[in-house]
């Protein structure tokens, strides 16, 4: 995108010279040495060229945002999903189910792709607080759509920036001018290369707040910045909207949402009333073409006064009609009664494996109908390491046309137990199921030695070979699983023995009972060296793992054998006669 920087007119004080100032200080600081154009653009010799110059209009062209500032006390502890706000505070302080989903998807996508970013959710938040009153109020549906498309004023330079028209008016629906669009307020022309598909639709859509928010994130990381370190993150929120004062405003509402926020049901949020151009806010387009209507203002009338009719304090007659008010249809997260399991199977795996089970909830009406496209939130609790796949504790899934939501596959660590996962709906408080999963520990099912050498030893020596096996389970390599060595008595009597062969500890005793030993990953596990002891014989090792699998491994103990096979002394001649 061609920089704008310099061109827009804020009404009021702020002016394209405070802001050239601002970012040409900013850009002096990022490294030794580095200078500034005329327009405050950074000379240094390792600028790195983007489509968005860091010194532009970034991603919103310097549209208006909102200046309101959070509020001075500590936001609360997190209510119940769905209660409602009691006061204006409490709905400001929070952010909305959806939005808030996108936010923390986009930061964990961010995490995986871009660690060395160290992208914060409560960041994406902040912008989102800025940009659009959290997509104003959260009015999105279960997709992450706004129910109306939000859009800053039309960069015509009259007051604003001068960006003529880059979508042929997809996005604004202005073919002379672009606006900002959408939750996190991208121009056009800035979306056309920083846009991305958030919720997995197909579809790359700045009216979405999954795509918006990570579209942000990777718009955010895009120069590799460490957003964990000060001046990155100063330079990653100016690129975003070159304007000390916008970054100051996202920096007040990161701070405040780090300390903590709340989740509010969708739509409920209070949106702000200062704007930094001075007017009430961005304006709204439904998602289907309409006519606006021009606002009207009622004024004051005196009774009796022409082309007035004084209200009435006298109800209407008995069995008059009257018009009912209109309703706004409700939405589906507005229509679910309940979750419920849908068919859900035994959830066990052994530690280390993926469930091979998913989980399956079927939001339903009160008529006991499925509800497609709402959004379930699935969350593992308990003391258990398991996660859904891709390392998260919390995943979303959203219903079918049948209205059945899959959750990802769970993942089992190590901790063996059962855990519960909860189901519930994000926007709402319905009654959803609990889950119960089990992790058992890792087992094997065969043992086999990895050589056939015979295990001889003479008496008071130590064996050559080392005694090694090979654990599997189902023809599979059984790694981590637990086993036992013990030199026992007999093939019928499995008590340690307490002659013949024997293991020392580490202070050089004799033991004949190995405990804690684990196979490698290979599913291999190698024995101490064998000593024996001055008796002969033949003694039996059994090493068992968890999962029941055994082997006995036959030792002998015998001394040398020293018989020769010398020629017969030779009988003497007889004597003369």
């Amino acid at each position: 995108m061609a920089a704008q920087f310099g061109r827009r007119l804020r009404k009021g004080a702020v002016t394209t010279a405070v802001a050239a100032a601002a970012v040409a200080a900013l850009s002096a600081s990022q490294a030794p040495g580095a200078t500034v154009d005329d327009n405050g653009r950074s000379t240094a010799a390792d600028a790195q060229p983007t489509p968005d110059a860091v010194t532009g209009d970034g991603a919103t062209g310097n549209s208006p945002y909102y200046t309101d500032l959070p509020p001075l006390n500590t936001p609360s502890p997190a209510p119940t999903i769905g209660t409602a706000t009691s006061s204006p505070l409490q709905s400001e302080a929070g952010i909305p189910a959806t939005v808030l989903d996108a936010y923390k998807k986009a930061a964990a996508e961010l995490q995986e792709s871009k660690p060395g970013c160290n992208l914060p959710w409560q960041l994406l938040a902040a912008i989102g607080q800025v940009e659009s009153g959290q997509a104003r109020g959260g009015r999105v549906d279960a997709n992450g759509t706004t129910t109306s498309k939000i859009l800053g004023p039309q960069l015509d330079g009259n007051g604003f920036a001068l960006i003529k028209d880059t979508d042929n008016g997809a996005y604004d629906g202005n073919s002379a001018y672009d606006s900002a669009v959408g939750p996190m307020q991208f121009i056009p022309s800035t979306w056309a290369w920083a846009g991305r598909d958030g919720n997995g639709d197909g579809v790359k859509d700045p009216n979405n707040i999954y795509d918006a928010a990570l579209a942000t994130g990777h718009y955010l990381c895009r120069y590799d910045w460490d957003l964990s370190d000060s001046a990155d993150l100063d330079r990653a929120i100016l690129s975003y909207n070159p304007s000390r004062h916008y970054v100051n405003t996202v920096l007040s509402w990161l701070e405040y949402f780090r300390k903590g926020t709340h989740e509010i049901p969708d739509g409920t949020g209070t949106v702000p009333g200062s704007r930094s151009d001075g007017s009430s806010g961005s304006t709204t387009s439904p998602s289907s073409p309409s006519t606006p209507s021009a606002p009207h203002t009622p004024r004051p009338s005196t009774p009796g006064s022409p082309g007035t009719t004084p209200p009435s304090t006298t109800p209407p007659p008995s069995g008059t009609p009257t018009t009912p008010a209109p309703t706004t249809p409700a939405t589906p997260t507005q229509s679910v009664h309940h979750l419920e399991d849908s068919g859900t199977a035994k959830l066990t795996a052994m530690a280390g494996d993926a469930f091979t089970e998913k989980i399956s909830t079927k939001a339903e009406n009160a008529a006991g109908k499925g509800v497609a496209k709402v959004r379930i939130r699935y969350t593992i609790v308990g003391d258990t390491d398991a996660t859904f796949t891709g390392g998260e504790k919390v995943a979303t899934a959203l219903t079918d046309a049948s209205g059945v939501a899959t959750a990802p596959a769970l993942q089992a660590g190590e901790t063996t137990g059962s855990f519960a996962v909860r189901a519930t709906l994000i926007g709402r408080t319905v009654t959803g199921p609990i889950y119960t999963a089990t992790v058992t520990q890792r087992v094997a099912d065969t043992l086999v030695r990895t050589g056939d050498t015979a295990l001889t030893c003479a008496p008071g020596g130590q064996f050559a070979d080392a005694v090694q096996v090979k654990a599997t389970y189902k023809d599979a390599v059984a790694d981590k699983v637990a086993a036992t060595a013990t030199l026992i008595k007999s093939a019928d009597d499995a008590t340690a023995n307490d002659k013949g062969p024997y293991f020392k500890d580490a202070d050089g005793k004799t033991v004949r009972t190995l405990t804690g030993l684990t196979t490698d990953a290979n599913g291999l596990l190698k024995l101490p060296q064998l000593y024996a002891d001055d008796t002969t014989g033949t003694y039996l090792l059994r090493i068992t793992t968890a999962g029941g699998a055994t082997l006995d491994v036959t030792l002998t103990v015998a001394a040398a054998d020293t018989s020769t096979d010398a020629p017969a002394s030779p009988s003497p001649s007889p004597s003369a006669s």
